[in-house]
């Protein structure tokens, strides 16, 4: 349990700061090509280390539907929709979002058991605890200061003196 959850706040510190690298990255290159570099690096590095600690194991893929080998082509929309919110949003507020959408899919895939997933009941508690991480975010977003903007590179104007 506690590797599980060892494991689950790396994941998601190295989701945050990747998207962040992905963002400069994007600022630099286009959407395109961010993925592309993103996807591509990727590949080489996970195919580099899988041969490393794993050999010819790496190509035994026993009993795999053939569809499931499509699951990469997702990470173009991810990298993809991620940069562009980032830009658009900034991170913190893209990233708040990102999640409660990854959270609330998860609780569907779970709810439903979809593709093989032991099923989970919904429960009131599942329900209470998304909404109080939606409640958060939108009390993120009310808090900033009603007389400014926001400008291209993320610093904030300062208002107009009367």
């Amino acid at each position: 349990m506690i590797l599980g959850l060892l494991f689950a706040i790396l994941a998601g510190a190295l989701v945050g700061l990747q998207n962040i690298f992905n963002s400069k990255v994007g600022e630099h290159a286009g959407s395109w090509t961010t993925t592309t570099l993103v996807l591509g690096l990727g590949f080489v590095a996970s195919f580099t280390l899988g041969f490393l600690f794993e050999g010819k194991e790496l190509f035994q893929l026993q009993n795999m539907k053939t569809w499931y080998w499509f699951s990469g082509l997702i990470g173009i929309g991810v990298v993809t929709c991620v940069v562009q919110g980032i830009k658009l949003l900034g991170p913190t507020y893209a990233i708040s979002i990102l999640l409660i959408s990854q959270l609330g899919i998860a609780l569907l895939w779970d709810s439903f058991g979809w593709m093989g997933i032991e099923k989970v009941p919904f429960t009131l508690q599942q329900l209470i605890g998304v909404l109080v991480i939606v409640a958060g975010i939108l009390v993120f977003k009310m808090s900033g200061e009603p007389n400014s903007t926001k400008m291209p590179n993320g610093l904030k104007s300062v208002p107009a003196e009367k």
